[in-house]
Parts: C-alpha cells; sequence; structure tokens
C-alpha cells in the first residue's frame, strides 16, 4: 500500500499492563497530521482485533498465530506473585515456584502466562478477571502470579509482590495482519524500534529515489573536492610555503593548520635557495 493509499489515522491497540505513552508520544511528534487513537483490548481476542480490521496494529502478549499475524518481540517481562503486605513470603527478596507449594494459587481465566502445570493449590474456581483475582488476594483467599506490569496496574496499598525466579515469562510484541503492512504501520515499527526521525527504513523505494537523486547532484562535486582536499589544497599550501617563503615570514605557516606547518617546512626545503636569502640578510 502507498503512502496516498494509507488511512488518515493510525489505529493501535494494546492489552492491559501495556503502557504505549512513551510511542505515542513519539508519533504525535513526528507524524501531527495523522491522529494516533488508542484502544485497550482483552489479551485473550487481541489478535481477533487486528484481523477484524479495528486497529491496524497492536501490542499484544505473546503467542500470536504467525500463520496471519507479523509480530515484533519488544520486551519480556519479569513473573512477580501478588500478596498481601503481612504475607509470609514478603520476607525474601526473590520465592521460586517450589516456595508457593502450599499456597492457594488463583488462575484467573484471562492468564497470560501460559502455565503447563499450576504451581500450588488450585482454588475452588477459577475467577473470571485479573482484576477479581486481585480482590482475592486483597481478602486472603489465595495469591495469584502475574508478570510485573499487571502487578503494578492493579496495584493496592494493601498488597505487594515478589519476583518469582522458574515461573514462565510474558512476552510484548508489536502486531499488525500480515496483509496489511502499511507505511503508517512501518511508521510506528520505526518508533518502537527507535529508528531516528530520518531513517529511510520502511519507505525505501522513494526514499531510494530521492536520496540517488541527491547522490547524482553532488558526488561529482564531493569527489573532486576530496582530491583537492587531501592533496591539491594541501599540496597547494606546502608549495606555496616554498614558492612564497622568501617573500612571506615563515609566520603565515606556523599560523596554519598542522598540515600547513608541516607544508610550510616542506616549502622552505624545496624553496631553500630562495628562501635563503632573506636570513642571509
Amino acid at each position: 500500500m502507498t503512502g496516498s493509499e494509507a488511512p488518515p489515522s493510525f489505529r493501535l491497540a494494546y492489552v492491559p499492563g501495556v503502557t504505549p505513552d512513551k510511542w505515542v508520544r513519539i508519533w504525535n511528534e513526528r507524524l501531527p497530521d495523522v491522529p494516533l487513537s488508542l484502544t485497550q483490548v482483552p489479551a485473550a481476542g487481541a489478535g481477533g482485533v487486528l484481523l477484524d480490521g479495528d486497529a491496524d496494529a497492536g501490542l499484544l502478549r505473546l503467542p500470536v498465530d504467525r500463520t496471519v499475524l507479523s509480530a515484533i518481540p519488544l520486551y519480556t517481562e519479569t513473573t512477580v506473585v501478588l500478596i498481601p503486605k503481612d504475607h509470609l513470603v514478603t520476607a525474601a527478596d526473590e520465592v521460586t515456584v517450589e516456595d508457593l507449594a502450599d499456597e492457594i494459587v488463583l488462575h484467573p481465566l484471562d492468564d497470560v502466562l501460559g502455565w503447563e502445570r499450576l504451581p500450588g493449590r488450585p482454588a475452588l474456581e477459577r475467577p473470571a478477571t485479573t482484576a477479581d483475582a486481585v480482590e482475592l488476594v486483597a481478602a486472603g483467599i489465595g495469591v495469584l502470579l502475574v508478570p510485573l506490569s499487571l502487578a503494578r496496574l492493579h496495584h493496592r496499598k494493601d498488597l505487594t509482590y515478589r519476583t518469582v525466579t522458574d515461573a514462565p515469562e510474558s512476552g510484548v510484541a508489536l502486531s499488525w495482519p500480515e496483509d496489511a503492512h502499511t507505511d503508517r504501520v512501518e511508521d510506528f515499527i520505526g518508533i518502537v524500534r527507535g529508528r531516528t526521525v530520518n531513517s529511510t527504513r520502511g519507505r525505501q523505494p522513494e526514499a531510494a529515489r530521492s536520496k540517488d537523486g541527491r547522490a547524482e547532484a553532488s558526488t561529482p562535486a564531493r569527489k573532486p573536492a576530496g582530491g583537492r582536499t587531501g592533496g591539491g589544497r594541501t599540496g597547494g599550501a606546502g608549495a606555496a610555503g616554498g614558492k612564497t617563503g622568501g617573500k612571506q615570514t615563515g609566520g603565515a605557516a606556523r599560523r596554519g593548520t598542522g598540515g600547513n606547518r608541516r607544508g610550510g617546512s616542506t616549502g622552505k626545503g624545496k624553496g631553500g635557495g630562495r628562501g635563503g636569502r632573506p636570513h642571509h640578510r
């Protein structure tokens, strides 16, 4: 899709816990004429939002269906256990899954960790959402393992968390439909990857033509200039030092750059016969 066919706005979906604020700010600075709209979507249905055309790209949790979606992994989150502040687990800076073996570990229906084997003891029922599970943790019903960003999202003064060193982790990726890699998507890819505003990646055909055009106009001028600077001008300064050594004081050469001083010295050597007369006077 070319730039002229691209939509006049960019729609970005994101799942709970992901904070796109920095990237949105950069987008608004670089593309002030292209509004960016944000939509928070449940982690479980985020891929469907993209495939249904309700968003141009999304910040999703891995894994995604790579047969229909492209994805660029951005980062992997630490997993923590969310506990009441007076819980025994708070005595340690970090714990293992085995340390939670005797705990009731809540497993909400929107869990994003993808456990192969659930730790601890199961609750009688699975909470519908992570937010519901957090309420149960606060009530002393059990503990909850979540990515760090979700623990922060559901922060409460009566709860805290500790890192779980051997728990599954959750990765976050920028994703978009395979058949909808637009210029706007490429613009956002550049932002999340930290490309500069002058980067030509993602719009290579247009950028290459523009760069080639400039290069054709400037390259012939640069090459001779390089030759004059590297040999002609520096050598000329040295030769001038030799020819005018008798007419000018050596101070003119000494006030120049290091290259000119060497040129001046060479000039004295080459023009020794002429340059020597003033000294005999």
